[in-house]
């Protein structure tokens, strides 16, 4: 047999040997799970049966102890490297030897995937495997609109099982049901302590340990708007404006210079770590863009923001310690003033996120050099889109990857933010994730920066049961063809304060590539004004609508017919509803920026009002995909979002006079095809 024969393996395994012929299953087999292994409820032996059962319809026995024999042996070999394993397929059965109880699950995950490829007969091989990265995890968002079932949860860490990640973070702000706290958390459908112990011990028996992570200090929009909390606010008097997506990423940050703020970090940290068996909390501390701007401003003056920084953070970190915890924050801060860096607790752990296309190493070997431990934090570039950047995040993924090696990160963390609603459909970013696994246990194996294609024909095989569907490249091709990305709808209808006059507090926060054009779209003078400098600098990609949708429309054409139902529930569903939505919003920006003469060309009678139709039946099928993954959260927030932008576009068009100027003034370079983001400047651009 040759290595064409071998069934594809995601992480790649760092050394196979392959045996000549196969060797089938026995129709009445059995798995045998040493005691040793540490796996109590045998959800290991489970999972091979499991797979057994789904690849041939064999339902194959379970046992433990010397005197059984099974056709497929596990043991645990602590003389191995920690979370090493050897994986043995010959023809008198399949071994399975592992560092510690997380090298057999290791091993269990890689002979899963092949079983799942190869149905009845096995390949004879021979792996012996361990990981680049001895902390591999991923951090789920589920507090920016979009709050996961616990049944979602359970499939997510499967998943996260079945690629080997050992560690889990779901991000809270309001999301959680602390006590005294229910003017933050009210009507947003969020976790309770039930749910987190639940998950933890689902967590715990996958080998996947779930670490709290919870905003501390900044991120705090929706605790300081509530009645209760917003005097612990920078800036109070903002607590009662308008909802906003886009002022939700960048205010409300606690003033430390109240101690009652100190208190209320306290209590949430103390309350949340006891439904967790790890030792690890993550108190975030990230983005704490009013610090010294607000109420603590003469504390400002008279330390300095890097010191009131510093301090805040190290107090919270040393009550984690003193508790035998182990404190993670965010290194965003830090990082932008390095001063910050000598002054934070040896035995912090900083989460050093990064996550341009093209990043270098710089920040990273600063951070080790500094001494402080790091994970480096990549992302799946999900946010703020219909469908994830999955180029933009295998570039990102695979350079970081090379980065933390070089300079002795202590982990990597792959993040998945939700900005702006999260109307980016968690099932589309398994790809994504998967990437994330392959770089964090053996890059090189998985082909490093190039090695994008293969990971995504080997994800096809083994998450969609079909090496021919092209499932990853369709979905890496979404948004190539995005010409109005839904963050851009967000930033055209939020400019509006809701009785047609400027929303100057979205408006300030606009950023379009560079100072002299951010500048230049911020200045304008009234909402149609502003909107159409906005659109204008944006109008190279928004003019690419009809053959971006043309290129949409045939991607629909050459989608394949899903092998099974999950594959449809898995990906093809999900991605078919954001190639229909991402055609709409391409439509609606075109129309959008035609009427505010950002674009030159007529509009085509009726197809505003065909497209806000289509919009609206579009809406209906999206909430139904949320519901199949989400509570109902903030869907209700999004959907208005898209009912206003269906109401815009029965809108008569203004005057030419109404429009604004739109190239009159405009800075050089101002019709670039510019990303607009937000000042925290992570996702979009770096």
């Amino acid at each position: 047999m040759t290595n064409d024969c071998m069934p594809a393996v995601l992480p790649a395994p760092r050394r196979v040997d392959m045996g000549e012929g196969r060797v089938a299953l026995p129709l009445r087999g059995r798995i045998n799970e040493d005691a040793s292994v540490g796996d109590e409820g045998r959800v290991l032996a489970g999972q091979i049966a499991g797979e057994i059962e789904r690849a041939t319809g064999m339902r194959w026995d379970i046992a433990q102890g010397g005197r059984w024999n099974g056709f497929v042996e596990l043991r645990r070999d602590d003389g191995m490297a920690p979370q090493s394993y050897e994986l043995t397929v010959s023809e008198q059965g399949v071994s399975i030897v592992g560092g510690g109880f997380e090298g057999v699950r290791n091993g269990v995950q890689t002979l899963r995937q092949i079983i799942r490829q190869s149905g009845a007969s096995l390949p004879l091989l021979h792996i012996a495997d361990r990981p680049d990265y001895a902390v591999r995890g991923y951090y789920l968002d589920v507090t920016r609109g979009r709050v996961p079932t616990l049944d979602w949860l359970k499939q997510w860490a499967d998943e996260l099982c079945l690629y080997k990640y050992n560690q889990l973070q779901l991000y809270v702000e309001h999301t959680f049901r602390f006590d005294g706290m229910s003017g933050t958390w009210r009507g947003t459908d969020a976790l309770e302590p039930k749910d987190i112990i639940a998950f933890d011990d689902y967590c715990a028996a996958r080998g996947i340990e779930l670490v709290p992570s919870v905003s501390t200090f900044g991120h705090l929009y929706t605790a300081l708007r509530s009645r209760d909390l917003r005097d612990l606010g920078e800036f109070p008097e903002d607590a009662d404006r308008p909802f906003s997506f886009i002022e939700r990423m960048a205010h409300h940050t606690l003033n430390i210079a109240d101690p009652r703020a100190l208190e209320f970090s306290l209590r949430l940290i103390d309350s949340y770590l006891e439904l967790f068996r790890t030792k690890k909390f993550n108190i975030c501390a990230d983005e704490t863009f009013d610090l010294g701007k607000g109420r603590s401003r003469a504390y400002a003056e008279r330390v300095g923001v890097a010191t009131m920084y510093a301090r805040y953070v190290s107090a919270l970190c040393r009550h984690l310690s003193e508790r035998g915890h182990e404190p993670m924050l965010w290194g965003d801060i830090a990082l932008e003033m390095p001063e910050i860096l000598g002054q934070l607790p040896k035995d912090a752990i900083l989460l050093n996120w990064l996550y341009a296309p093209d990043v270098g190493d710089d920040k990273v070997r600063q951070v080790g050099e500094s001494g402080i431990r790091q994970y480096v934090c990549p992302a799946v570039w999900g946010w703020s889109n219909l469908a994830p950047r999955s180029k933009d995040a295998w570039s990102n993924i695979s350079r970081l990857s090379e980065c933390g090696l070089r300079y002795g990160a202590a982990g990597f963390l792959v993040t998945d933010w939700g900005d702006f609603g999260h109307v980016n459909d968690p099932r589309l970013v398994i790809p994504g994730m998967i990437q994330g696994a392959a770089a964090a246990w053996n890059l090189a194996g998985s082909g490093g920066r190039d090695g994008m294609d293969a990971v995504g024909r080997a994800i096809d095989a083994i998450e969609y049961g079909d090496a021919d569907a092209r499932y990853a490249e369709t979905l890496a091709a979404v948004d190539d063809d995005a010409t109005f990305r839904w963050y851009n709808l967000v930033q055209y209808l939020e400019l509006d304060d809701g009785n047609g006059g400027l929303n100057h507090g979205v408006a300030e926060l606009l950023y379009a590539g560079d100072e002299r054009r951010t500048a230049w779209v911020r200045s304008g003078a009234d909402l149609a004004q502003t909107r159409a400098r906005l659109l204008t600098v944006l109008r190279d990609r928004i003019a690419d609508m009809p053959r971006a949708n043309d290129d949409l429309h045939a991607l629909l054409l050459r989608l394949p017919r899903a092998k099974d139902a999950s594959a449809a529930t898995k990906i093809l569903s999900p991605l078919l509803v954001a190639v229909h939505g991402q055609m709409l919003l391409n439509t609606a920006g075109w129309i959008f920026a035609v009427r505010a003469g950002a674009i030159d060309g007529p509009e085509p009678d009726g197809l505003a009002n065909a497209t806000a139709k289509e919009l609206e039946v579009w809406a209906e099928t999206y909430a139904a995909a949320w519901r199949d993954v989400s509570r109902e959260s903030e869907l209700r927030r999004v959907m208005r979002l898209i009912w206003r932008c269906a109401d815009e576009l029965r809108t008569e068009p203004g005057s030419q006079e109404a429009r604004g100027d739109v190239s009159e003034n405009a800075p050089a370079n101002a019709l670039a095809d510019a990303q607009t983001i937000t000042p925290e400047a992570a996702h979009d651009v770096e």
